[in-house]
């Protein structure tokens, strides 16, 4: 697996933190302008990449305040997983949002920097959205 990371740091208390990022509702905010047609519930995403194909993602698990493990619920065009770590640090929450693929050579040359930028995309929208 090719992993992707970006690291922040939030604000707010870990449970606030934990609290928005357990509903895959709030996680449109925090999506590029390249995602369309989302419909969500608390456990499930569905949405279009323009110029690339459909993704479904569901809650895999969720550990309070700590973790929160999101894996497609359709067959993707590769297998991937999205994990959220958080760890209290006092005054501010710290996050790791990782974006892990299971890549080809090819896929790996194609999909690489724009499987960063939204790890980063991510990670910087949850600032601001909670910042």
């Amino acid at each position: 697996m090719t992993t992707f990371e970006s690291k922040i740091n939030i604000n707010r208390p870990v449970n606030e933190v934990y609290l928005f990022l357990s509903d895959l509702n709030n996680h449109q905010q925090l999506m590029p302008e390249n995602i369309v047609n989302w419909t969500s519930s608390t456990d499930e995403a569905r949405f279009d990449i323009q110029n690339m194909g459909k993704l479904a993602l569901k809650i895999d698990s969720r550990l309070e305040n700590a973790e929160i493990n999101i894996i497609p619920s359709e067959k993707p065009p590769f297998d991937l997983q999205l994990n959220w770590k958080l760890a209290d640090a006092g005054t501010h929450t710290e996050v790791l949002f990782t974006i892990a693929a299971e890549l080809n050579m090819m896929m790996k040359m194609l999909a690489s920097g724009p499987l960063q930028k939204l790890a980063d995309h991510e990670a910087q929208s949850l600032a601001e959205v909670l910042g």
